[in-house]
């Protein structure tokens, strides 16, 4: 039997000086390969007859004992090593949600109250608004209007001085008096 090595970035793990650990061939179903070499952080990679994972890699869920001295250890299948220097040989728990890790703030309603407030929250599409809030828009809508006609006249003397350089005569009629000699 060939004496393995892991052949995981970090390991140093050799069957030729350990008899504990067993050493165990990337699968042949093209996409648990592919799990296996992004897991062990080996994008361009060969794989040859003799490439092997070490036993450390694995969770103890998903390695099967042998059942007999001789026999020897085995994956479950769809098995995938999780196990490494980098993550100090432990899975990771899932990552929360973005829902799970939003604080949210407290309810406004006691508990025993919300079934009473539950329709006050939800916005009613139907709804009609108050005829006194119409009005308070409609007169916020006309102030507005107003303030636009007024900047539209600004923009507009400002750029009847740009296009006729009226802007260096705007200090006095002096001025323009000299240059164009009306009085």
């Amino acid at each position: 039997m060939p004496k393995y090595h892991c052949c995981v970035p970090l390991c140093s793990a050799s069957a030729k000086f350990n008899g504990i650990l067993s050493f165990h061939a990337f699968p042949t179903h093209s996409d648990l390969r592919r799990q296996w070499l992004v897991n062990i952080r080996r994008d361009h990679f060969t794989i040859t007859s003799h490439t092997r994972v070490c036993s450390k890699h694995f969770a103890s869920d998903q390695l099967i004992e042998p059942t007999t001295l001789d026999g020897r250890r085995r994956l479950i299948k769809g098995a995938v090593p999780t196990l490494f220097e980098w993550n100090g040989y432990k899975v990771e728990p899932p990552r929360r949600s973005v829902w799970e890790r939003t604080e949210r703030r407290p309810e406004l309603f006691p508990p025993d109250d919300q079934e009473e407030h539950s329709l006050t929250r939800d916005h009613d599409y139907c709804s009609v608004p108050e005829p006194y809030a119409l009005d308070i828009s409609a007169s916020a809508a006309e102030d507005l209007s107003k303030d636009v006609e007024t900047l539209r006249k600004e923009m507009q003397e400002l750029r009847v001085q740009r296009e006729f350089g009226l802007q260096r005569f705007a200090g006095s009629d002096t001025d323009i008096r000299f240059y164009t000699r009306y009085t």
